[in-house]
């Protein structure tokens, strides 16, 4: 495992920098490229209340920095934000790539209104087959590759794994139990039975074969698919010619199930064994990017983004911008395909490099494969962004028809949703979901464990007041000049009248009163469509049964519904597998293992004496006299 490159240390200049008050605009940059110099750094342009606008970097500062003062000459989105320019902050590095990376990370920090800014940076999965086991088994794994072992990826999604998964179970029969499970079993699983595993943990397969087996499953995993299917052939008509038809039945099965695999796969390049394939498409102020993930000659899926960024972006500000954002934290393929050339392309190659600790090279291939594999990327671009901005429009049009089914000032452009779960007011958790023109806002969504010891179990007017003071106290701490986009314009909850009120209450006890509230209650015989709609202060009301508005808030609601039955159920069981040797100081995981191990049971260690404790593995006695005392002094 290669060990992570150490963090450049900056310059930080800003203070050097002239504050220029009450002004804006290219006469103020013109102030400050006075005082700078002319090595590589980073800049932020800031409006008058301090916001962020916009965060570049540059191979000579006072260069970079002078072209901005100039009167005329920009386009309409750099002469916007140099209009709002009041003031402008500066750290200086070593080299342009230390600019490149800091840039990035300031990006993702601030999130300025002008940078183009990835909004999705979830990692990818791999599979994983470990080597610390004499029958290793092949599983999904996702984060940082601390494990030893032998990682094939990354793949575009769980569901790209997991078929992958399956058909590989099909075609090698290796294992994918845990290892105390593989430890434990005394008669083979479900899996076996359904001839997706070779029962590896009750000795039904040699440790030799099942290495076979394996080395087959990394052969094709590694790209050499032909190798593996003409060796699985050639058993299968010796074990034919041998007339052993059940062996020759089950290596034809092997061979199905991987040509399954390579079906699903889609493109499978002959010429290229493992590259990214990063396609942009622009429309409407818009964009998407459409990446591919080739490795070993294989297509292992692909994911679509849709970056955020200001009117008038180039595609090569866009794909810079995109890469060096989406590779923050991932290793990069030896080979990146792009649709357009990325502006300064040596130093984001160089950059990438870096952090793959090999070279990283970046291309824009104008025929043969690559640019086939291109030009499939730039169709499934273009598509998704049709898709996304159909959405966009149908989702504008039900914010249109909320605001006007309840009069509302205008198109709600952020709805929070809140709903309880309990089972007697046990394990209570609230819920918030986040809605708005680009649907559900999932990095949003937000769950209270219930904390007041004064409530009655059960009490969901309380429950809800609980979580509304919360939530609302919350905002008005982070961003009480609600300067930000954090602040809903509609409260949507589940419940009747009295959940409304208590809302309604805490918002005026707190003194807010522009926020909308809307109480959404099962009416009639609890049938979905026959919802009732509470306001503060206003009679409740129906919508029409086949209203698209109607549809929209039940959507909302179940999916508020969803997210608070869970996070209940992540409560519950959390709750049912603790312990009272989890209130001890000093124990944790592992103690608490060796002394439930030793005892056999959490209820025996309360009863254990000093004595018999101090001869536990790993427990000194100076902790062992903790946990005796914890258990024994409960009277004082």
């Amino acid at each position: 495992m290669q060990d992570e490159p150490q963090r450049p240390e900056f310059k930080d200049d800003s203070a050097d920098a002239p504050a220029i008050k009450g002004r804006v605009g290219h006469r103020v940059i013109a102030e400050y490229v006075r005082n700078l110099g002319h090595g590589p750094g980073v800049y932020r342009m800031l409006d008058a209340q301090g916001a962020v606008l916009y965060v570049g970097k540059a191979r000579n500062l006072k260069k970079r920095v002078a072209s901005y003062a100039k009167p005329t000459g920009h386009s309409a989105r750099i002469g916007r934000m140099i209009a709002a320019t009041a003031s402008m902050m500066f750290l200086s590095t070593e080299t342009e790539t230390e600019a490149l990376l800091l840039e990035q990370n300031l990006i993702k920090q601030l999130k300025p209104r002008y940078n183009v800014l990835l909004r999705d940076d979830k990692s990818f999965p791999n599979i994983l087959i470990p080597g610390d086991h004499p029958f290793p088994p092949i599983k999904k794994h996702r984060g940082m590759k601390r494990d030893r072992g032998s990682y094939y990826g990354p793949f575009a999604s769980a569901g790209a794994v997991n078929r992958t998964l399956n058909q590989l179970q099909k075609a090698f029969l290796l294992r994918n139990c845990s290892d105390s499970m593989f430890e434990s079993r005394t008669r083979p699983c479900l899996l076996h039975q359904i001839k997706r595993c070779s029962a590896p943990c009750v000795g039904r397969i040699s440790e030799a074969d099942y290495a076979r087996d394996l080395a087959d499953a990394r052969r094709f995993l590694e790209g050499r698919t032909t190798t593996v299917q003409a060796k699985l052939a050639a058993e299968m008509q010796a074990a034919s010619d041998a007339m052993e038809f059940e062996r020759a039945a089950a290596l034809r099965d092997r061979i199905r199930a991987l040509t399954q695999v390579q079906s699903t796969q889609g493109v499978n390049p002959a010429g290229v064994a493992e590259a990214d394939v990063v396609a942009l498409h622009q429309d409407g102020g818009q964009a998407c990017v459409e990446v591919f993930f080739i490795r070993a000659n294989q297509n292992w899926g692909n994911r679509s983004y849709f970056p955020r960024l200001a009117a008038g972006t180039g595609p090569g500000e866009v794909l810079e911008a995109f890469l060096t954002q989406f590779y923050d934290g991932k290793t990069p393929p030896r080979l990146v395909l792009l649709s357009h050339p990325v502006d300064n392309a040596d130093l984001v190659a160089q950059a990438l490099g870096a952090a793959a600790g090999r070279k990283v090279t970046i291309g824009v291939p104008q025929r043969g494969e690559k640019a086939q594999l291109v030009d499939s990327a730039l169709r499934n671009a273009r598509e998704a962004l049709a898709r996304k901005m159909a959405e966009s429009a149908s989702q504008a049009r039900l914010l249109d028809g909320l605001a006007a089914a309840f009069d509302l000032d205008g198109p709600p452009q952020r709805i929070e949703v809140y709903d309880n779960s309990h089972i007697q007011g046990t394990n209570a958790v609230g819920a918030m979901i986040v809605a708005g023109p680009e649907g559900f806002l999932k990095s949003q969504y937000r769950k209270f464990n219930i904390r007041s010891k004064d409530l009655t179990p059960g009490d969901d007017f309380g429950m809800m007041r609980e979580v509304l003071e919360r939530r609302l106290a919350r905002l008005m701490k982070e961003d009480p000049d609600r300067e930000t986009d954090a602040w809903p314009d509609l409260l949507l909850i589940d419940g009747g009248p009295g959940q409304v009120a208590a809302v309604d209450k805490v918002m005026h006890e707190m003194g807010i009163e522009d926020i909308a509230v809307i109480g959404v209650a099962k009416g009639v015989d609890r049938d979905a469509g026959k919802e009732e709609f509470y306001r503060p202060g206003q009679r409740p009301r129906a919508l029409p049964y086949r209203d698209p508005v109607l549809y929209f808030i039940q959507r909302l609601r179940d999916e508020a519904h969803r997210f608070a039955i869970g996070a209940h159920r992540a409560r519950r069981a959390k709750a049912i597998s603790a312990t009272p040797l989890d209130d001890v100081p000093g124990v944790g995981a592992t103690r608490k293992r060796a002394l439930l191990a030793h005892f056999g049971s959490a209820k025996a260690v309360s009863r254990a004496g000093l004595a018999d404790l101090k001869v536990v593995d790993g427990i000194s006695d100076a902790l062992a006299e903790t946990i005796y005392a914890h258990f024994h002094d409960k009277g004082g």
